[in-house]
């Protein structure tokens, strides 16, 4: 957490017992160790063992959020001249040998294992502190260890092996205690869930200022509804979700952008958030497990000297250029200066315009044509848009500007922090956005369509574009509303496509835990989704700016991406998405990840069936 010094324990994780023949005068503990027989018995014990198991919550291996995109229909990936790609997750051909997923299991066991022992060693001192301080302080401890295993074992049990995977509830003493066998999915479902429901019951709403970041009982309730959600549970999920609403002071920020930068984090939509600085441990060097910044996103997904990790598709790049304006709603309108010249030295007029995007698609994509948002702004020219600032060509028509530093007034990420990969930027795990969509989506499945109307359009207020329905209805009767493709009115099979499609990535693009896999498979359509997507064919314009700095013309190349008809003679056959995909992607191989080949090799107990 950014106000809290991060301290890491690196001797709780073994045990030094120190004996000796049958003297037990001559047993002692040397003082310069840790061990569990001195560690686990003070407060500050328990606080320093949850701190470093925060650490490890913290860690980007936990999601492998660039991989997730690639297996989806959201990104493709990776390089620098598309469609060209080796990347085993766009092409659906990863297998059991792939290193995203033993990373993430890795990971995800470690950071349960950290948190195994600040709870086994926690319920054997809990009713033993001097004071009630204390003891409501070890409360709010346990409870928060058991949100985080909880978490990680519904990201296992989202993510891996068709829910299946073992089950530790215990700190491993012996090498032995390091192996378990896969416990059926229902187990692992009703292993987590405990874990959150405890966590629900225990953790408080809201901390104060200098605490925020830690994890709360409205984060672990989402958890909760959005695992009824993914069983199909809908009037369950519902309940869940509605209680988030109405119960534990959550808002949409007046502004989408309070979503995507370092400004304006832990606001009041934040509900699980995982906090990075660039404040503190400038010193180390690259990569250092005690780094508390994030350097794993932002060079895939900059447009400035980046990796080229992870670009946008097309689909969702058209789908983003063509979210409607709300023309009711004054912040739609901006003023644009007219200059004589590039030096900007003389106003020629000043003009109101519509924005050239919806304020979503803006915080959202980087694209070449965006004159409203700029881009990595060099601090002599702070107004240059992304065609002036990024390299749009060789196919790319669009940048995830999420998990990036280009608000932050330098020419490029090496320039944020010389020599090292760092950001600060907060990663957004759930939002309330996505709990209004998400309790929408229960609404149809339940055959309430104003319900759900009702949420999606709060979520499109925010947004700045055209409501859903008929003009004059519904919450906000005098802002811009649209009727639903082929001018009809929207039904529930209809809201439900939108919803699915347009809605939940429009929204909730490069965010989450997987959520889009999940929807995917959940749905039935991942396979279907990849075929029709690979179907579309697009052509693109070229782009002509300014070079601010010398007036000189600039031409972007083929970056201004549109729809067009198979058979069109100015298709770009490089814009064609998800093909091989579409061939390759199997439900039952595919689906999820397979349990990795190192903890395959690694534990003979793996596949043991008895008791």
């Amino acid at each position: 957490m950014k106000n809290i010094k991060i301290k890491v324990v690196i001797a709780i994780l073994m045990a030094t017992v120190i004996t000796s023949c049958e003297d037990s005068f001559l047993e002692q503990t040397s003082p310069n160790f840790l061990s569990t027989g001195i560690f686990w018995e003070t407060i500050e014990d328990f606080d320093n063992g949850l701190t470093a198991t925060y650490k490890a919550f913290s860690k980007t291996d936990n999601i492998r959020l660039i991989e997730n995109l690639h297996r989806s229909d959201l990104a493709w990936g990776n390089g620098w001249q598309r469609p060209t790609t080796a990347n085993i997750f766009y092409l659906q051909l990863f297998n059991n040998a792939n290193d995203a997923g033993n990373r993430q299991w890795t990971q995800n066991y470690t950071t349960i294992f950290r948190a195994n022992q600040v709870i086994v060693n926690l319920n054997k001192k809990i009713g033993t502190f001097e004071n009630e301080t204390e003891e409501t302080i070890a409360a709010f401890t346990l409870a928060q260890a058991r949100f985080i295993r909880g978490y990680m074992y519904f990201l296992l049990y989202n993510t891996f092996n068709q829910g299946s995977v073992p089950i530790f509830d215990y700190v491993a003493e012996t090498e032995e205690d390091h192996f378990q066998s896969l416990r059926p999915a229902s187990e692992v479902k009703a292993f987590y869930m405990a874990d959150l429901e405890y966590a629900a019951k225990n953790l408080p709403v809201e901390w104060a200022d200098d605490q925020k970041g830690r994890v709360t009982a409205g984060a672990a309730v989402s958890l909760i509804g959005q695992t009824h959600l993914y069983a199909g549970d809908f009037a369950q999920a519902a309940l869940h979700f509605k209680n988030v609403i109405d119960n534990f002071g959550y808002a949409l920020t007046p502004h989408f952008g309070s979503n995507i930068t370092t400004k304006d984090e832990l606001n009041e939509e934040s509900i699980l958030e995982v906090v990075y600085s660039m404040d503190h441990k400038q010193n180390l060097a690259q990569y250092d497990s005690r780094d508390v910044s994030n350097a794993s996103y932002i060079k895939h997904f900059t447009g400035v000297q980046g990796w080229f990790g992870a670009g946008p598709a097309s689909w969702l790049i058209n789908t983003y250029k063509q979210d409607p304006l709300d023309y009711s709603d004054p912040e739609n309108f901006v003023e644009e200066v007219i200059y004589e010249t590039y030096k900007r030295e003389v106003v020629k007029e000043t003009i109101t315009r519509p924005r050239v995007y919806s304020i979503r698609t803006s915080y959202s994509l980087a694209l070449v044509d965006d004159n409203d948002l700029g881009y990595y702004p060099d601090p002599a020219t702070p107004w240059a848009n992304p065609g002036q600032t990024a390299p749009f060509n060789q196919s790319f028509a669009a940048y995830f500007r999420k998990h990036t530093n280009w608000d932050l007034g330098a020419k490029s990420e090496d320039e944020l922090s010389p020599g090292k990969v760092r950001s600060g930027v907060n990663e957004r795990l759930i939002r309330l956005a996505e709990i209004y969509l998400q309790y929408a989506e229960c609404q149809i499945e339940l055959g309430n369509l104003d319900e759900a109307l009702l949420y999606i359009n709060k979520v499109r207020r925010r947004a700045k574009v055209a409501l859903l329905g008929e003009d004059g209805s519904g919450e906000f009767p005098n802002n811009d509303h649209m009727r639903a493709p082929g001018n009809t009115p929207w039904t529930l099979d209809n809201l439900r496509e939108h919803l699915r499609h347009v809605e939940y990535p429009l929204e909730l693009s490069a965010e989450g835990d997987g959520n889009r896999n999940i929807d995917l498979r959940r749905w039935g359509v991942k396979k279907q989704r990849f075929q029709e997507l690979a179907q579309k064919r697009y052509a693109a314009d070229h782009y002509v700016t300014t070079n601010p700095k010398t007036g000189a013309s600039i031409t972007k190349w083929s970056t201004l991406l549109y729809e067009v008809q198979a058979g069109d003679p100015n298709i770009r056959e490089n814009f064609n998405d998800l093909e091989l995909a579409a061939k390759n992607y199997n439900d039952d191989l595919h689906a999820y990840l397979p349990i990795p080949n190192s903890e395959i090799i690694a534990n003979p107990r793996l596949y043991d069936t008895a008791e």
